[in-house]
C-alpha cells in the first residue's frame, strides 16, 4: 500500500525511528521531523566534553523477539556489551540488596532496629490502619509502619512528587499482590522449590557500548540511507485534517528554513498526545481538547559529577531512600559501559524527579552542581573535594503522569482520533500516554508500520507491559502472571486548575520495593 505522499512521522525517539525504518523496509516513503537537535528522545545519549550520559538508564533486554532482532539489525554484535545487572538501596549509610533480602536487610538494620521493625509489624497485624485506601495505609498494614517508613515512603514520594498518603492503594495492590512481611520472611527461609510466589530478575543485559543513543543515531543513518528523511530542529506545529474525508492531509513544520507544509497520506505521532490534539487544524471539539489539557507529565534532570574511579561502585544505579537528601537515584555510568567514562575516573549521575515549573528545574546549572556535590558528600559516597566537574541534563516531559483521570482522558482522545482522523497513528510512551518501555514503544511502531504498509489491523493500543516484561516475571499460586511495573493511580488535581507541584512520574525503573527474600 505505497502512497504518493508517504508518511510523516513526528518525533525521532525509539518509536518514531522504528516506524520510519519499518515503513521504508516495506517500500513506503517516510519523513521524520524531530523538534530537538538530537535523535533518541529519552533514549538519547548526551555527550559533554567527552563524557556520555544515559538519561535514566536503559537496560537492553526484551521478551519480544522482533525487537531483539531489530536491535541487532541496526547495531553489529560487537557494538553490544553484556553487562551484569546490579542495583541496591542506600539507607542511612548502608546498602541493601535489591530486591530486598530478609537476612541482608535485618543484618544492616541491626538487632535493635530489626526488633523494633518486628514489633511495629506485630502492632499493625493486631491493629491495622483503618484507612487502607491509600499507599501508606495499605503498605503499613502489611509491613508495619517502621519498615514502611524505611523502605517504601521516602523513595516513593521522591519519584511521584506527592505524599504517600495521597497515592491510591491500587498501585501497591497491583505490585505486591498478597505479599506481607510474614510471607516475605517465610519465602526467605523456605527452599526455593517450595515457594508459591517466585520473582526472578535478569542477571545481565545488553548495552550499546557508547550508550543507547548509539542505537538511534545509527538507526537515523539507516533511515536516511534507505531514502527516508530525518530532520532535527524541525517542530511540527500543526496537523491539518479534512473533516469531510475524515483524514489528516498535511503537517506544518517550523525549522531552520522557516515554515513549510508537508503533505501526508499518514501521520505517525510520538509527540505527547496532548500536544498532538493541540496541533490539530481545524481544532478538535472542546471535550477532546479538555481531555488533552488535563494530561500531565513528570520531568527529570540528571546532575552528572566526574569523580576519581576509586569512588566507583558495581551497581548500575543505587536507589536513595535517605530522606536527608533530594536525589532519588544515582547512576554509575562507568558500570554501564567503560566507553562512557575516561582517564581513570567515573561519572555519577544524580537523578532528580521534578516538574518543569518547580524551583529545582529553574535552578541555574552551577547551583545544581554544587547542591548535588554536597548531597553526594553528605551520603558518604565520595570524600569532600573530589568532584572534578559537573554537568546538568534536563529532560522535559520524561514520563506521563498516571493520575485517576488519565485513562478516561486518553480514551476520549483515542476514540475521537480513531473516528475523525484514522490515518493519524499515536505510538510510543508519550505518543499514547502509556507506561511503555523502550521495547514496547518500538513494538507499537512496528505494528503501526504494518497497518500502514500492509493493510493489517493490529490493535496497537493492546501493546502493554502486561504482555511481556523486561526484567521480571512473577508466578504465584493462582496462576497470575504480572509485570510488577504497573503505575500508581494518583489523585488528580481538580479540573480546570493549574498543576500544584504534586503528581507523579514513571522512572525508567522504579523498585518493586515490597519484595523480600
Amino acid at each position: 500500500m505505497g502512497d504518493e505522499h508517504g508518511t510523516v512521522i513526528i518525533g525521532a525517539g525509539p518509536a518514531g525511528l522504528t516506524a520510519a525504518y519499518e515503513l521504508l523496509r516495506r517500500g513506503v516513503p517516510a519523513r521524520v521531523f524531530e523538534a530537538d537537535e538530537v535523535v533518541g528522545g529519552i533514549s538519547r545519549t548526551v555527550e559533554r566534553d567527552g563524557w556520555r550520559f544515559d538519561i535514566g538508564g536503559h537496560r537492553f533486554f526484551t521478551k519480544v523477539p522482533r525487537v531483539e532482532e531489530f536491535w541487532h539489525e541496526i547495531l553489529p554484535d560487537e557494538d553490544f556489551l553484556l553487562r551484569p545487572r546490579m542495583s541496591r538501596i542506600y539507607y542511612r549509610g548502608a546498602l541493601y540488596d535489591y530486591p530486598l533480602n530478609a537476612a541482608n536487610a535485618l543484618r544492616n538494620l541491626g538487632l535493635r532496629e530489626a526488633a523494633l521493625c518486628m514489633g511495629s509489624y506485630a502492632r499493625a497485624r493486631l491493629r491495622p490502619p483503618k484507612d487502607q485506601s491509600h499507599f501508606e495505609g495499605w503498605v503499613s498494614a502489611r509491613f508495619g509502619w517502621r519498615l514502611y517508613s524505611i523502605f517504601f515512603k521516602t523513595y516513593t514520594e521522591k519519584v511521584w512528587g506527592m505524599p504517600a498518603d495521597r497515592l491510591q492503594a491500587d498501585w501497591a495492590a497491583q505490585r505486591i499482590k498478597n505479599l506481607s512481611l510474614a510471607k516475605a520472611v517465610r519465602n526467605a527461609l523456605l527452599p526455593r522449590r517450595k515457594r508459591t510466589d517466585v520473582t526472578s530478575l535478569i542477571e545481565e543485559f545488553q548495552y550499546p557500548k557508547l550508550g543507547p543513543g548509539m542505537m538511534w543515531e545509527r538507526c537515523a543513518e539507516e533511515v536516511r540511507r534507505r531514502g527516508g528523511r530525518v530532520d532535527t530542529g524541525a517542530w511540527v506545529t500543526a496537523v491539518h485534517r479534512d473533516p469531510e474525508r475524515h483524514r489528516a492531509v498535511a503537517v506544518t513544520v517550523n525549522g531552520a528554513g522557516g515554515q513549510r507544509t508537508e503533505p501526508a497520506e499518514h501521520v505517525v505521532s510520538s509527540m505527547p498526545i496532548s500536544e498532538l490534539v493541540a496541533a490539530l487544524r481545524p481544532v478538535a471539539p472542546p471535550e477532546v481538547r479538555a481531555a488533552a489539557t488535563d494530561l500531565r507529565y513528570r520531568d527529570f534532570l540528571t546532575v552528572a559529577l566526574v569523580v576519581p574511579a576509586e569512588f566507583s561502585f558495581p551497581d548500575n544505579w543505587i536507589y536513595v531512600h535517605d530522606p536527608a537528601v533530594r536525589v532519588g537515584r544515582i547512576q554509575n555510568f562507568g558500570s554501564w559501559s567503560p566507553y562512557l567514562v575516561k582517564d581513570g575516573r567515573t561519572c555519577l549521575g544524580l537523578e532528580y524527579f521534578v516538574f518543569e515549573d518547580d524551583e529545582t528545574w529553574r535552578t541555574p546549572d552551577a547551583d545544581l552542581i554544587a547542591a548535588a556535590t554536597a548531597e553526594l558528600e553528605r551520603l558518604g559516597l565520595v570524600r569532600p573535594g573530589v568532584v572534578e566537574a559537573g554537568y546538568v541534563v534536563r529532560m522535559p516531559k520524561a514520563y506521563p503522569v498516571y493520575d485517576e483521570r488519565y485513562q478516561h482522558n486518553v480514551e476520549v482522545i483515542r476514540q475521537w482520533l480513531t473516528r475523525e482522523v484514522p490515518n493519524v497513528h499515536p505510538v510510543g510512551r508519550n505518543g499514547m500516554h502509556r507506561y511503555n518501555n523502550q521495547d514496547h514503544s518500538m513494538l507499537t511502531a512496528m505494528l503501526t508500520a504494518e497497518n500502514i504498509a500492509c493493510g493489517t489491523r493490529h490493535d496497537v493500543w493492546s501493546v502493554n507491559v502486561e504482555q511481556d516484561y523486561h526484567e521480571e516475571s512473577r508466578h504465584d499460586g493462582d496462576g497470575h502472571r504480572g509485570t510488577g511495573r504497573d503505575a500508581p493511580i494518583m489523585p488528580a488535581r481538580p479540573l480546570g486548575t493549574a498543576g500544584d507541584g504534586h503528581g507523579g512520574g514513571s522512572p525508567a525503573e522504579q523498585p518493586a520495593q515490597l519484595r523480600l527474600g
